[in-house]
């Protein structure tokens, strides 16, 4: 009876492990960031700022982490993101006047200062998904239009941002069925229904990293999201599980993504079992938690990553 407990055990533990994704990446997995061969250097420009790197914002040079582009044009912007623009965010006014909401520099300012498109020059940018562009989405259904980058002038109307998915102090997350939010972080109590989604799928996007916390805290006490809860502006094309952030339990392992999604995302995956769900799916659940299986009395969906 042990012997064969032992070996129940040990085909289990395999097959968690046969669980982990291995996925690779035909790029370098900066893509699109390289900046046409600037690379790191076009964004975080190691000497003089913006001005370092052929920009000339006066108020950004050497002022955050050695940005090298020009954020000014937008300081103290409002903008209107969302359904009727009802998610108003007023920028900040400098690169470093934020009040201790960094997160809102960090993860909107200096991500509109290259993506803004009206305020901001385009750059080094033409408009379209670098994946669309080189070939790395193959998945018909998304069609042959252009899937744009810029924002705010995305070939629909200039400055329109009511088509974008809100960010900024008054995009808050819903906590609930298990996903509790205190001191500033985001935990999720075992047992729960947002437990078992963690278990399906994970929640990359708001557990709290090792160096930083990927929501922002408003003057309510209230967590928001930035552009770097969903994306990681330094990895294009894989997310790679941790201890800190396990995918569907596990610590280990390397799952395919797109457009710097801050998650497994798998846009080319379009066959999969009827028991599971795409990651792309499960990806917009974890701040979505009342569209997913596990809110609705359905637990043994998992994802199908890749």
């Amino acid at each position: 009876m042990k012997r064969a407990m032992l070996v129940v055990m040990f085909i289990l533990a395999v097959s968690g492990l046969m669980l982990a994704q291995t996925a690779t990446s035909s790029v370098d997995v900066l893509g699109a960031h390289n900046n046409q061969g600037r690379g790191c250097a076009g964004c975080h420009a190691p000497h003089s700022g913006s001005f370092g790197s052929g920009h000339g914002g006066a108020a950004d040079a050497g002022a955050y982490a050695l940005w090298g582009q020009d954020a000014s044009p937008l300081y103290g912007h409002s903008i209107g993101f969302g359904d009727g623009a009802k998610y108003v965010e007023v920028l900040p006014s400098s690169i470093v006047a934020t009040g201790g909401n960094d997160l809102e520099v960090g993860g909107i300012l200096l991500c509109l200062s290259c993506h803004d498109g009206n305020a901001t020059a385009a750059n080094m940018m033409v408009n379209q998904s670098y994946e669309q562009v080189i070939g790395l989405i193959t998945n018909t259904t998304y069609g042959g239009g252009k899937i744009p980058t810029l924002l705010g002038n995305d070939g629909t109307a200039a400055g329109n941002y009511s088509n974008d998915h809100p960010v900024g102090l008054n995009a808050t997350i819903s906590a609930g069925s298990g996903l509790v939010f205190a001191n500033g972080v985001f935990t999720v109590t075992a047992g729960t229904p947002y437990a078992q989604f963690v278990a399906n799928y994970g929640w990359p996007s708001l557990a709290p990293g090792k160096w930083s916390a990927p929501t922002g805290v408003n003057g309510a006490g209230k967590p928001y999201i930035a552009c770097t809860t969903c994306h990681n502006q330094h990895v294009m094309t894989v997310y790679t599980a941790s201890a800190a952030s396990k995918i569907a339990g596990n610590a280990t392992g390397y799952y395919a993504t797109y457009f710097f999604v801050n998650a497994p995302y798998n846009v080319n995956l379009q066959t999969y079992a009827k028991n599971q769900a795409p990651s792309t799916t499960q990806f917009c659940r974890q701040c979505h938690f009342g569209e997913a299986n596990e809110a609705n009395n359905t637990n043994n969906i998992t994802t199908a990553f890749q």
